[in-house]
Protein backbone atom coordinates (compact mmCIF):
# COMPACT_ATOMS: atom_id res chain seq x y z
CA UNK A 1 0.00 0.00 0.00
CA UNK A 2 1.39 3.38 -0.85
CA UNK A 3 0.04 6.20 1.89
CA UNK A 4 0.08 9.73 0.27
CA UNK A 5 0.08 13.15 2.51
CA UNK A 6 -2.49 15.33 0.57
CA UNK A 7 -5.87 12.90 1.45
CA UNK A 8 -4.63 10.55 3.65
CA UNK A 9 -5.37 7.82 1.85
CA UNK A 10 -3.76 4.48 0.83
CA UNK A 11 -3.73 2.94 -2.31
CA UNK A 12 -4.16 -1.23 -2.24
CA UNK A 13 -2.31 -2.04 -5.26
CA UNK A 14 -3.73 -5.81 -4.73
CA UNK A 15 -7.74 -4.74 -5.17
CA UNK A 16 -9.66 -5.73 -7.78
CA UNK A 17 -10.99 -1.90 -8.10
CA UNK A 18 -9.03 0.21 -10.56
CA UNK A 19 -6.64 2.59 -8.53
CA UNK A 20 -8.78 5.49 -9.90
CA UNK A 21 -11.31 4.40 -8.59
CA UNK A 22 -9.77 4.09 -5.68
CA UNK A 23 -8.69 7.41 -5.93
CA UNK A 24 -12.19 8.77 -6.42
CA UNK A 25 -13.52 7.14 -3.69
CA UNK A 26 -11.49 8.42 -1.32
CA UNK A 27 -12.13 11.80 -2.84
CA UNK A 28 -15.58 11.68 -2.30
CA UNK A 29 -15.75 10.37 1.23
CA UNK A 30 -13.57 13.28 1.78
CA UNK A 31 -16.35 15.45 0.62
CA UNK A 32 -18.91 14.23 2.18
CA UNK A 33 -17.46 14.23 5.69
CA UNK A 34 -16.84 17.49 5.27
CA UNK A 35 -12.69 17.05 5.47
CA UNK A 36 -12.37 19.08 2.53
CA UNK A 37 -14.52 21.93 1.99
CA UNK A 38 -15.78 23.70 -1.01
CA UNK A 39 -13.36 25.18 -3.54
CA UNK A 40 -11.11 23.06 -1.91
CA UNK A 41 -7.90 22.86 -4.39
CA UNK A 42 -7.19 19.80 -5.07
CA UNK A 43 -3.24 18.57 -5.52
CA UNK A 44 -1.61 19.46 -9.62
CA UNK A 45 -1.81 15.85 -11.31
CA UNK A 46 2.07 15.31 -11.79
CA UNK A 47 2.49 16.15 -7.84
CA UNK A 48 -0.37 13.61 -6.99
CA UNK A 49 0.95 11.33 -9.59
CA UNK A 50 4.28 10.94 -8.29
CA UNK A 51 3.10 11.05 -4.24
CA UNK A 52 1.37 8.10 -5.24
CA UNK A 53 3.50 6.04 -7.80
CA UNK A 54 1.09 5.80 -10.73
CA UNK A 55 0.78 7.59 -13.93
CA UNK A 56 -0.38 11.11 -14.18
CA UNK A 57 -3.24 9.65 -16.71
CA UNK A 58 -4.25 8.01 -13.91
CA UNK A 59 -4.83 11.06 -11.57
CA UNK A 60 -6.53 12.84 -14.60
CA UNK A 61 -8.60 9.86 -15.24
CA UNK A 62 -10.04 10.16 -11.93
CA UNK A 63 -10.26 13.58 -11.59
CA UNK A 64 -11.79 13.93 -14.77
CA UNK A 65 -14.66 11.20 -13.72
CA UNK A 66 -15.16 13.63 -10.29
CA UNK A 67 -15.62 15.88 -12.51
CA UNK A 68 -18.51 14.16 -14.62
CA UNK A 69 -19.84 13.52 -11.46
CA UNK A 70 -20.66 16.99 -10.45
CA UNK A 71 -17.98 16.69 -7.68
CA UNK A 72 -15.30 18.67 -8.82
CA UNK A 73 -14.87 22.03 -11.29
CA UNK A 74 -11.99 22.87 -13.86
CA UNK A 75 -10.76 26.02 -14.92
CA UNK A 76 -7.61 25.89 -17.39
CA UNK A 77 -4.48 27.71 -15.25
CA UNK A 78 -6.49 26.55 -11.71
CA UNK A 79 -6.61 23.05 -11.13
CA UNK A 80 -9.46 21.14 -9.51
CA UNK A 81 -11.79 22.36 -7.39
CA UNK A 82 -14.33 21.15 -4.31
CA UNK A 83 -17.81 22.01 -5.90
CA UNK A 84 -20.51 22.62 -3.36
CA UNK A 85 -21.58 19.53 -1.74
CA UNK A 86 -24.95 20.25 -1.97
CA UNK A 87 -24.62 20.67 -5.68
CA UNK A 88 -24.26 16.53 -5.89
CA UNK A 89 -26.12 13.84 -4.35
CA UNK A 90 -23.50 12.07 -2.03
CA UNK A 91 -24.02 8.50 -1.77
CA UNK A 92 -24.42 7.48 2.19
CA UNK A 93 -22.52 4.86 3.56
CA UNK A 94 -25.85 3.17 5.16
CA UNK A 95 -29.50 3.09 5.51
CA UNK A 96 -30.79 3.33 8.06
CA UNK A 97 -34.49 2.23 9.41
CA UNK A 98 -35.79 1.38 12.87
CA UNK A 99 -32.74 1.82 13.87
CA UNK A 100 -31.28 -1.24 11.56
CA UNK A 101 -28.34 -0.72 8.85
CA UNK A 102 -30.27 -3.04 5.34
CA UNK A 103 -28.04 -5.03 3.90
CA UNK A 104 -29.01 -5.45 0.30
CA UNK A 105 -30.67 -8.72 -0.29
CA UNK A 106 -28.05 -11.73 -0.80
CA UNK A 107 -28.23 -14.83 -3.06
CA UNK A 108 -28.77 -17.68 -1.61
CA UNK A 109 -25.24 -19.14 0.05
CA UNK A 110 -25.95 -22.35 -1.26
CA UNK A 111 -26.92 -23.77 -4.70
CA UNK A 112 -30.01 -25.62 -5.53
CA UNK A 113 -29.46 -28.75 -7.26
CA UNK A 114 -30.32 -29.71 -10.03
CA UNK A 115 -31.49 -26.77 -12.03
CA UNK A 116 -30.61 -27.58 -15.66
CA UNK A 117 -28.55 -25.30 -18.09
CA UNK A 118 -26.89 -23.27 -15.41
CA UNK A 119 -22.84 -22.25 -15.41
CA UNK A 120 -21.02 -22.39 -12.13
CA UNK A 121 -20.42 -18.15 -11.53
CA UNK A 122 -17.83 -18.74 -9.04
CA UNK A 123 -15.55 -19.74 -11.96
CA UNK A 124 -16.12 -16.96 -13.68
CA UNK A 125 -12.38 -15.09 -14.19
CA UNK A 126 -13.63 -12.25 -12.42
CA UNK A 127 -10.23 -10.47 -11.71
CA UNK A 128 -8.96 -11.06 -15.30
CA UNK A 129 -12.55 -10.09 -16.81
CA UNK A 130 -12.38 -6.78 -14.34
CA UNK A 131 -8.68 -5.90 -15.69
CA UNK A 132 -9.92 -6.21 -19.64
CA UNK A 133 -12.66 -3.86 -18.72
CA UNK A 134 -10.62 -1.46 -17.17
CA UNK A 135 -8.08 -1.06 -20.05
CA UNK A 136 -10.47 -0.71 -22.22
CA UNK A 137 -12.41 2.76 -20.06
CA UNK A 138 -8.22 3.38 -19.79
CA UNK A 139 -7.50 3.64 -23.81
CA UNK A 140 -10.92 3.93 -25.35
CA UNK A 141 -13.81 4.28 -23.30
CA UNK A 142 -16.04 5.52 -26.48
CA UNK A 143 -15.43 2.02 -27.62
CA UNK A 144 -18.07 1.08 -25.26
CA UNK A 145 -20.49 3.00 -25.70
CA UNK A 146 -20.34 3.75 -29.47
CA UNK A 147 -19.82 2.49 -33.08
CA UNK A 148 -21.81 -1.03 -32.27
CA UNK A 149 -24.14 -0.24 -35.36
CA UNK A 150 -27.58 -2.41 -35.74
CA UNK A 151 -25.30 -5.40 -35.71
CA UNK A 152 -22.85 -5.13 -33.12
CA UNK A 153 -19.43 -4.16 -32.48
CA UNK A 154 -17.24 -5.27 -35.73
CA UNK A 155 -14.08 -6.31 -33.34
CA UNK A 156 -16.60 -8.60 -31.85
CA UNK A 157 -18.24 -9.92 -34.92
CA UNK A 158 -14.88 -10.95 -36.01
CA UNK A 159 -14.12 -12.97 -32.82
CA UNK A 160 -17.09 -14.91 -33.29
CA UNK A 161 -15.86 -15.72 -36.96
CA UNK A 162 -12.77 -17.05 -35.75
CA UNK A 163 -14.50 -18.29 -32.65
CA UNK A 164 -17.10 -20.65 -35.05
CA UNK A 165 -14.55 -21.27 -37.57
CA UNK A 166 -12.30 -23.21 -34.86
CA UNK A 167 -15.32 -24.85 -32.86
CA UNK A 168 -18.03 -25.13 -34.90
CA UNK A 169 -16.49 -25.08 -38.72
CA UNK A 170 -18.72 -22.31 -39.81
CA UNK A 171 -16.99 -20.21 -42.47
CA UNK A 172 -18.19 -16.61 -42.33
CA UNK A 173 -17.51 -12.82 -42.82
CA UNK A 174 -18.17 -10.65 -39.67
CA UNK A 175 -20.83 -8.66 -42.23
CA UNK A 176 -23.15 -11.68 -41.80
CA UNK A 177 -23.22 -11.73 -37.86
CA UNK A 178 -25.47 -9.79 -35.71
CA UNK A 179 -24.62 -9.33 -31.89
CA UNK A 180 -27.84 -10.45 -30.12
CA UNK A 181 -29.35 -9.54 -26.20
CA UNK A 182 -29.40 -14.17 -26.26
CA UNK A 183 -30.85 -16.41 -28.26
CA UNK A 184 -34.08 -15.77 -27.39
CA UNK A 185 -33.45 -12.22 -29.10
CA UNK A 186 -31.94 -13.55 -31.76
CA UNK A 187 -35.09 -15.85 -32.27
CA UNK A 188 -37.06 -13.04 -31.91
CA UNK A 189 -34.89 -11.36 -34.93
CA UNK A 190 -35.26 -14.57 -36.96
CA UNK A 191 -39.11 -14.49 -37.08
CA UNK A 192 -39.57 -11.08 -37.77
CA UNK A 193 -37.56 -11.04 -40.71
CA UNK A 194 -38.09 -14.34 -42.38
CA UNK A 195 -42.14 -14.71 -41.11
CA UNK A 196 -45.70 -13.75 -41.57
CA UNK A 197 -48.44 -13.60 -39.68
CA UNK A 198 -50.07 -17.14 -40.05
CA UNK A 199 -46.58 -18.99 -41.07
CA UNK A 200 -46.13 -22.63 -40.07
CA UNK A 201 -42.74 -22.69 -37.97
CA UNK A 202 -41.49 -26.30 -37.16
CA UNK A 203 -40.27 -27.37 -33.61
CA UNK A 204 -38.75 -30.50 -31.75
CA UNK A 205 -41.21 -32.19 -29.66
CA UNK A 206 -40.19 -32.54 -27.18
CA UNK A 207 -38.68 -29.05 -26.94
CA UNK A 208 -37.92 -25.91 -25.42
CA UNK A 209 -41.17 -24.87 -24.02
CA UNK A 210 -40.93 -21.31 -24.20
CA UNK A 211 -39.90 -21.39 -27.81
CA UNK A 212 -43.19 -22.87 -28.35
CA UNK A 213 -45.29 -19.93 -26.69
CA UNK A 214 -42.88 -17.04 -28.53
CA UNK A 215 -43.91 -18.63 -31.80
CA UNK A 216 -47.41 -18.65 -31.10
CA UNK A 217 -47.34 -14.93 -29.63
CA UNK A 218 -46.11 -14.16 -32.93
CA UNK A 219 -49.15 -15.27 -34.67
CA UNK A 220 -47.25 -18.04 -36.26
CA UNK A 221 -48.31 -21.48 -35.91
CA UNK A 222 -46.65 -24.68 -34.62
CA UNK A 223 -45.69 -27.50 -36.41
CA UNK A 224 -44.32 -30.47 -33.77
CA UNK A 225 -41.70 -32.60 -35.02
CA UNK A 226 -41.33 -35.82 -32.82
CA UNK A 227 -37.55 -36.66 -32.50
CA UNK A 228 -36.21 -40.11 -32.58
CA UNK A 229 -32.62 -41.58 -32.07
CA UNK A 230 -31.49 -39.55 -35.16
CA UNK A 231 -33.03 -36.28 -33.93
CA UNK A 232 -35.49 -34.44 -35.18
CA UNK A 233 -38.56 -36.67 -37.60
CA UNK A 234 -38.40 -34.29 -40.81
CA UNK A 235 -41.87 -32.55 -41.49
CA UNK A 236 -44.72 -33.82 -43.78
CA UNK A 237 -44.68 -32.99 -47.42
CA UNK A 238 -48.17 -31.78 -47.12
CA UNK A 239 -46.80 -29.13 -44.40
CA UNK A 240 -45.22 -25.87 -45.99
CA UNK A 241 -43.48 -25.16 -43.08
CA UNK A 242 -41.68 -21.41 -43.73
CA UNK A 243 -39.07 -22.54 -40.57
CA UNK A 244 -37.64 -25.14 -38.66
CA UNK A 245 -35.92 -24.37 -35.66
CA UNK A 246 -33.31 -27.45 -34.67
CA UNK A 247 -30.79 -28.64 -32.00
CA UNK A 248 -28.87 -30.76 -34.27
CA UNK A 249 -25.67 -30.96 -31.92
CA UNK A 250 -27.35 -31.88 -28.89
CA UNK A 251 -30.91 -31.95 -28.87
CA UNK A 252 -32.78 -30.26 -25.61
CA UNK A 253 -33.58 -31.48 -23.95
CA UNK A 254 -33.00 -35.76 -24.55
CA UNK A 255 -29.76 -35.02 -25.82
CA UNK A 256 -27.93 -36.83 -28.86
CA UNK A 257 -26.74 -35.32 -31.92
CA UNK A 258 -28.36 -35.58 -35.29
CA UNK A 259 -27.37 -37.98 -37.95
CA UNK A 260 -25.94 -36.88 -40.74
CA UNK A 261 -28.15 -38.63 -42.88
CA UNK A 262 -31.00 -36.71 -41.57
CA UNK A 263 -28.56 -33.01 -41.40
CA UNK A 264 -28.63 -33.95 -44.67
CA UNK A 265 -32.62 -34.60 -45.41
CA UNK A 266 -33.67 -31.56 -44.05
CA UNK A 267 -31.33 -29.41 -45.76
CA UNK A 268 -32.75 -31.08 -48.86
CA UNK A 269 -36.26 -30.44 -47.32
CA UNK A 270 -35.14 -27.00 -47.26
CA UNK A 271 -33.94 -26.34 -50.37
CA UNK A 272 -37.27 -27.68 -52.09
CA UNK A 273 -39.72 -25.96 -50.28
CA UNK A 274 -37.83 -22.94 -49.78
CA UNK A 275 -37.54 -22.92 -46.08
CA UNK A 276 -34.81 -22.03 -43.60
CA UNK A 277 -33.23 -23.51 -40.75
CA UNK A 278 -32.60 -22.04 -37.40
CA UNK A 279 -29.77 -23.69 -36.11
CA UNK A 280 -29.79 -23.35 -32.24
CA UNK A 281 -26.63 -23.70 -30.87
CA UNK A 282 -26.68 -23.45 -27.01
CA UNK A 283 -24.16 -25.34 -25.42
CA UNK A 284 -22.43 -27.10 -28.31
CA UNK A 285 -19.22 -25.87 -26.73
CA UNK A 286 -19.33 -28.45 -23.84
CA UNK A 287 -18.69 -31.61 -25.37
CA UNK A 288 -16.48 -34.37 -23.10
CA UNK A 289 -15.29 -36.34 -25.53
CA UNK A 290 -13.50 -35.80 -28.55
CA UNK A 291 -14.01 -32.25 -30.57
CA UNK A 292 -17.40 -30.39 -30.74
CA UNK A 293 -19.35 -32.07 -33.37
CA UNK A 294 -19.80 -29.64 -36.38
CA UNK A 295 -22.46 -27.12 -36.88
CA UNK A 296 -25.54 -28.00 -39.50
CA UNK A 297 -24.42 -24.31 -40.68
CA UNK A 298 -21.11 -25.46 -41.57
CA UNK A 299 -22.05 -28.67 -43.29
CA UNK A 300 -24.36 -26.29 -45.13
CA UNK A 301 -21.93 -23.45 -45.89
CA UNK A 302 -24.99 -21.16 -44.62
CA UNK A 303 -27.21 -21.70 -47.57
CA UNK A 304 -30.46 -22.33 -45.82
CA UNK A 305 -29.54 -22.44 -42.55
CA UNK A 306 -28.95 -19.85 -39.64
CA UNK A 307 -26.37 -19.97 -37.14
CA UNK A 308 -27.76 -19.13 -33.40
CA UNK A 309 -24.95 -19.04 -30.45
CA UNK A 310 -24.70 -17.64 -27.23
CA UNK A 311 -22.11 -16.47 -24.09
CA UNK A 312 -24.48 -16.71 -21.76
CA UNK A 313 -24.00 -21.01 -20.98
CA UNK A 314 -20.08 -21.33 -21.47
CA UNK A 315 -19.10 -17.50 -20.26
CA UNK A 316 -21.70 -15.46 -17.97
CA UNK A 317 -25.52 -15.15 -18.24
CA UNK A 318 -25.02 -11.70 -16.45
CA UNK A 319 -23.77 -10.51 -20.18
CA UNK A 320 -27.23 -11.45 -22.88
CA UNK A 321 -24.97 -11.45 -25.53
CA UNK A 322 -25.20 -13.62 -27.89
CA UNK A 323 -25.04 -13.68 -31.88
CA UNK A 324 -26.86 -14.78 -34.70
CA UNK A 325 -24.77 -16.15 -38.38
CA UNK A 326 -26.83 -14.89 -41.25
CA UNK A 327 -26.50 -16.36 -44.74
CA UNK A 328 -25.01 -13.76 -47.54
CA UNK A 329 -28.19 -13.40 -49.08
CA UNK A 330 -30.14 -12.66 -46.27
CA UNK A 331 -27.86 -9.80 -44.96
CA UNK A 332 -29.58 -6.70 -46.49
CA UNK A 333 -33.21 -7.99 -45.06
CA UNK A 334 -32.06 -8.24 -42.29
CA UNK A 335 -30.41 -4.91 -42.17
CA UNK A 336 -33.91 -3.88 -42.52
CA UNK A 337 -35.44 -5.60 -39.83
CA UNK A 338 -33.02 -4.21 -37.39
CA UNK A 339 -33.53 -0.57 -38.40
CA UNK A 340 -37.14 -1.01 -38.47
CA UNK A 341 -37.36 -2.57 -34.73
CA UNK A 342 -33.86 -1.64 -33.36
CA UNK A 343 -31.36 -3.67 -31.32
CA UNK A 344 -31.24 -5.12 -28.12
CA UNK A 345 -27.94 -5.82 -27.76
CA UNK A 346 -26.13 -3.86 -24.99
CA UNK A 347 -22.71 -1.88 -26.31
CA UNK A 348 -20.97 -1.71 -23.24
CA UNK A 349 -20.02 -5.04 -22.98
CA UNK A 350 -18.45 -5.77 -26.55
CA UNK A 351 -15.66 -4.24 -27.34
CA UNK A 352 -14.31 -5.85 -23.75
CA UNK A 353 -15.42 -9.22 -24.53
CA UNK A 354 -13.86 -8.82 -28.32
CA UNK A 355 -10.31 -8.41 -26.22
CA UNK A 356 -11.15 -11.30 -23.56
CA UNK A 357 -11.80 -13.61 -26.41
CA UNK A 358 -8.80 -12.01 -28.74
CA UNK A 359 -6.19 -12.38 -25.72
CA UNK A 360 -6.75 -15.88 -25.01
CA UNK A 361 -8.72 -15.50 -21.49
CA UNK A 362 -12.32 -16.22 -22.66
CA UNK A 363 -10.57 -19.68 -24.20
CA UNK A 364 -8.51 -20.05 -20.64
CA UNK A 365 -11.98 -20.26 -19.22
CA UNK A 366 -13.35 -22.23 -21.55
CA UNK A 367 -11.38 -24.62 -21.17
CA UNK A 368 -11.09 -24.23 -17.02
CA UNK A 369 -14.92 -24.68 -16.67
CA UNK A 370 -14.94 -27.69 -19.45
CA UNK A 371 -12.47 -29.45 -17.56
CA UNK A 372 -14.54 -28.93 -13.97
CA UNK A 373 -17.84 -30.23 -15.64
CA UNK A 374 -16.79 -33.11 -16.77
CA UNK A 375 -15.58 -34.49 -13.29
CA UNK A 376 -18.68 -33.23 -12.26
CA UNK A 377 -20.90 -34.65 -14.58
CA UNK A 378 -18.81 -38.03 -14.44
CA UNK A 379 -19.46 -38.02 -10.85
CA UNK A 380 -23.52 -37.61 -11.17
CA UNK A 381 -23.36 -40.62 -13.97
CA UNK A 382 -21.67 -42.79 -11.50
CA UNK A 383 -23.81 -41.76 -8.31
CA UNK A 384 -26.92 -42.75 -10.95
CA UNK A 385 -25.61 -45.34 -12.27
CA UNK A 386 -24.64 -47.03 -8.09
CA UNK A 387 -27.35 -45.92 -6.28
CA UNK A 388 -30.49 -44.90 -8.70
CA UNK A 389 -30.29 -48.44 -11.09
CA UNK A 390 -33.35 -49.64 -9.32
CA UNK A 391 -35.34 -46.27 -10.60
CA UNK A 392 -33.91 -45.15 -14.04
CA UNK A 393 -31.70 -44.72 -16.45
CA UNK A 394 -29.39 -42.06 -18.57
CA UNK A 395 -28.21 -42.24 -21.60
CA UNK A 396 -24.51 -41.09 -21.96
CA UNK A 397 -24.15 -38.60 -24.69
CA UNK A 398 -20.67 -37.20 -23.38
CA UNK A 399 -22.39 -33.75 -23.85
CA UNK A 400 -24.02 -30.68 -22.28
CA UNK A 401 -25.07 -29.27 -19.29
CA UNK A 402 -27.61 -31.44 -18.11
CA UNK A 403 -28.61 -35.49 -17.87
CA UNK A 404 -32.17 -36.96 -18.08
CA UNK A 405 -32.54 -39.68 -15.87
CA UNK A 406 -35.37 -41.45 -17.73
CA UNK A 407 -37.94 -43.10 -15.09
CA UNK A 408 -38.29 -47.00 -15.13
CA UNK A 409 -39.64 -47.16 -11.71
CA UNK A 410 -44.05 -46.48 -11.30
CA UNK A 411 -43.37 -42.87 -10.27
CA UNK A 412 -44.71 -39.31 -12.37
CA UNK A 413 -42.04 -36.95 -12.58
CA UNK A 414 -43.72 -34.35 -12.08
CA UNK A 415 -44.55 -36.36 -8.68
CA UNK A 416 -41.01 -36.30 -7.91
CA UNK A 417 -40.60 -32.74 -8.89
CA UNK A 418 -42.90 -31.38 -6.84
CA UNK A 419 -41.54 -33.43 -3.90
CA UNK A 420 -37.90 -31.94 -4.75
CA UNK A 421 -38.80 -28.71 -5.08
CA UNK A 422 -40.24 -28.86 -1.19
CA UNK A 423 -36.66 -30.08 0.20
CA UNK A 424 -34.71 -27.35 -1.93
CA UNK A 425 -34.52 -29.04 -5.11
CA UNK A 426 -34.78 -27.40 -8.56
CA UNK A 427 -35.62 -30.56 -11.23
CA UNK A 428 -37.22 -29.97 -14.01
CA UNK A 429 -39.96 -32.98 -15.17
CA UNK A 430 -38.92 -34.31 -18.49
CA UNK A 431 -42.54 -34.95 -19.40
CA UNK A 432 -42.98 -30.79 -19.17
CA UNK A 433 -41.16 -30.69 -22.40
CA UNK A 434 -44.02 -32.46 -24.28
CA UNK A 435 -45.34 -30.33 -26.59
CA UNK A 436 -48.84 -33.07 -27.36
CA UNK A 437 -50.18 -35.23 -25.50
CA UNK A 438 -49.64 -38.41 -28.06
CA UNK A 439 -48.48 -42.30 -27.00
CA UNK A 440 -45.36 -41.07 -28.01
CA UNK A 441 -44.96 -38.03 -25.34
CA UNK A 442 -46.28 -40.37 -22.62
CA UNK A 443 -43.19 -42.16 -22.77
CA UNK A 444 -41.61 -38.84 -21.55
CA UNK A 445 -41.46 -39.68 -17.71
CA UNK A 446 -37.88 -38.68 -16.40
CA UNK A 447 -36.37 -35.94 -14.43
CA UNK A 448 -33.78 -33.42 -15.90
CA UNK A 449 -30.44 -33.27 -13.70
CA UNK A 450 -28.21 -30.26 -14.19
CA UNK A 451 -25.00 -30.73 -12.74
CA UNK A 452 -22.30 -27.38 -13.91
CA UNK A 453 -22.98 -25.18 -11.04
CA UNK A 454 -23.22 -27.35 -7.98
CA UNK A 455 -19.72 -29.07 -6.96
CA UNK A 456 -19.79 -32.52 -5.61
CA UNK A 457 -20.63 -31.85 -2.21
CA UNK A 458 -23.33 -29.65 -3.10
CA UNK A 459 -24.64 -32.35 -6.12
CA UNK A 460 -24.07 -35.29 -3.62
CA UNK A 461 -26.11 -33.31 -0.92
CA UNK A 462 -28.64 -33.31 -3.39
CA UNK A 463 -28.63 -36.66 -4.32
CA UNK A 464 -29.19 -38.04 -0.79
CA UNK A 465 -32.30 -36.12 -0.61
CA UNK A 466 -33.17 -36.98 -4.02
CA UNK A 467 -32.57 -40.91 -3.04
CA UNK A 468 -34.58 -40.41 0.27
CA UNK A 469 -37.95 -39.08 -1.78
CA UNK A 470 -36.99 -42.59 -3.79
CA UNK A 471 -36.71 -44.65 -1.24
CA UNK A 472 -40.16 -43.52 0.59
CA UNK A 473 -41.88 -44.68 -2.61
Amino acid sequence: MTQTPWLGFSIDRSSGTPVFEQICSAIRARAASGAMGLGSKLPPTRVFATELGVSRSTIVTAYEQLVAEGYLSSQQGSGYRLCAVGEVELPQQNSVSGGQDLAPPQEMSTPRPFRAGTPDMRLFPYRQWGKTVARICRADPQAMFHGTGGFGAWPLRQAICDHVAEWRGISARPEQVIVTAGATDALSICLHALAAAGDRVALEDPGYPPLSHFVTAQNLQADYLRVDDSGAVLPSRSVAARLAILTPSHQFPLGGAMSPARRVEFLQWARETDAWIIEDDYDSEFRYAGRPIPAMAGFDRLQRSLYIGSFSKIFSNALRLGYLILPESLVQMFQHSIQRFGPLASSMPQQPLADFIANGEFYRHLRRVRRVYAERRRYLLSRLAQDFGAYGFCHDHQAGMQVVFHLTCNRRDQDICAAAAAQGLTLEALSGFAQRQTEASKAHNGLLLGFCGYNEAELEQGLLILQQLFDRG
